[in-house]
């Protein structure tokens, strides 16, 4: 069964390792001319001692642009394999009743989807996880240039173990998706919109709940003030950046407020309301108010925790969605649609034993027998015998 998974299976295979291997020329030549842009700009930060500078001409080159649409890509390729080569997997056997010439030659049908699962699936893991290798040595020096860059964002994980529970995932949910509808382009969209919206939603509502971050409450540091200014109505603009603070960090929240409780945008403007006032005046007046910084985080030390426990929440899934998938298949349940499952046979009662003995009849009884008249027979004179 596993030859013959692999030979319906290869085609798919091959195409996919034709275009894994054209991605990866691809990055490979333009991700050495990419390394060799970026030391030049690192020598001459060294020269001229403007790195910022220097690094944002950098990125705005187009590479940085690049590096959003590859990382986008990288998350992108799961769903992408989990459409095209898992949801036909099943539902193309299932819409052409292929599935009726392996059940009856003596493959059951756990085995059956088993050796299709396990092809299937390493090849989709192995692919996935490849290409994010590739995207992220390509996005290296990017990331290097780029001051405010963490890996442990909000956004979905595009390194590290993670892809590899978004590819189970793809893979399993493409399956069940192909083996419930049984139609090959309604199971493919299917998988894509789901896979979508799970890689969408899941950093933005069940990360941030997953480990209780860490809060702080500290005098304001001037160095993490950003921005300062004043709205029309003379109340004070201030903006922060924590990354000079906390580096690494995911941040999730941040606020300003002064010591007894109030915003920052309650305090007047102050030397700050205009751009002709000095920025040392700025920072005086600022530094008067005693403002208190609260900021809701969790640290760079829990990146590696949160990779773990993300990869098992979507690996559990994909076990949920193969389970459901050898649940649908069971013996004793009809698959083909609109056809109920066939009756079990339910043995009737049992017969009660009644022993077996010799029956002798009595020289009387047989002789009373003999002697009696058949109704049959007129009555007559004499004795009947």
């Amino acid at each position: 069964m596993i030859r013959f998974a692999w030979t319906r299976f290869r085609t798919q295979a091959a195409v996919g390792a034709g275009v894994l291997a054209i991605a990866a020329i691809v990055l490979l030549v333009t991700g050495i001319q990419l390394a060799h842009a970026y030391d030049a700009a690192a020598a001459a930060c060294k020269q001229h001692g403007n790195c910022a500078g220097l690094f944002n001409a950098f990125l705005t080159q187009g590479y940085f642009t690049a590096g959003k649409l590859l990382g986008a890509a990288g998350l992108a390729v799961p769903g992408l394999i989990g459409m095209f080569w898992r949801a036909p997997l099943v539902a193309r056997e299932l819409e052409t009743g292929t599935f009726r010439l392996a059940w009856t030659q003596g493959v059951t049908r756990t085995r059956w989807l088993a050796a299709k699962l396990a092809i299937a699936g390493a090849a989709a893991i192995a692919a996935g996880e490849l290409f994010t290798l590739m995207v992220n040595w390509w996005s290296s020096p990017i990331h290097k240039a780029n001051a405010g860059y963490t890996a442990f964002t909000s956004g979905s994980f595009q390194s590290g173990v993670a892809p590899v529970g978004y590819a189970a995932f793809a893979f399993a949910l493409g399956v069940t998706a192909g083996l419930l509808i049984r139609r090959t382009l309604p199971a493919m969209a299917v998988t894509l919109a789901i896979f979508t919206a799970v890689i969408i939603a899941f950093p933005i509502w069940v990360r941030p709940h997953l480990i209780p971050p860490v809060r702080t409450t500290s005098a304001l540091s001037l160095a993490s003030v950003a921005v300062t200014g004043g709205t029309s109505d003379g109340h004070l603009i201030l903006t922060t950046n924590t990354a000079t603070v906390l580096p690494g960090a995911w941040v999730i929240s941040t606020q300003v407020t002064t010591p007894d409780g109030r915003a920052a945008s309650s305090e007047p403007a102050g030397p700050c309301a205009t751009s002709s006032a000095s920025a040392q005046a700025c920072n005086d007046y600022i530094g008067s108010l005693h403002f208190q910084q609260t900021v809701t985080y969790q640290p760079a030390s829990r990146y590696w925790a949160f990779q773990w426990v993300e990869t098992a929440i979507y690996l559990a899934l994909a076990l949920i969605l193969a389970g459901l998938c050898f649940l649908r298949i069971r013996p004793g349940r009809s698959a083909e649609p609109g056809i109920p499952p066939p009756p079990r046979h339910r043995p009737g009662p049992r017969a009660r034993k009644v022993p077996v003995t010799s029956f002798q009849p009595s020289r009387t009884r047989l002789a009373g027998q003999a002697r009696r008249r058949p109704k049959w027979l007129p009555a007559c004179r004499g004795t009947w015998s």
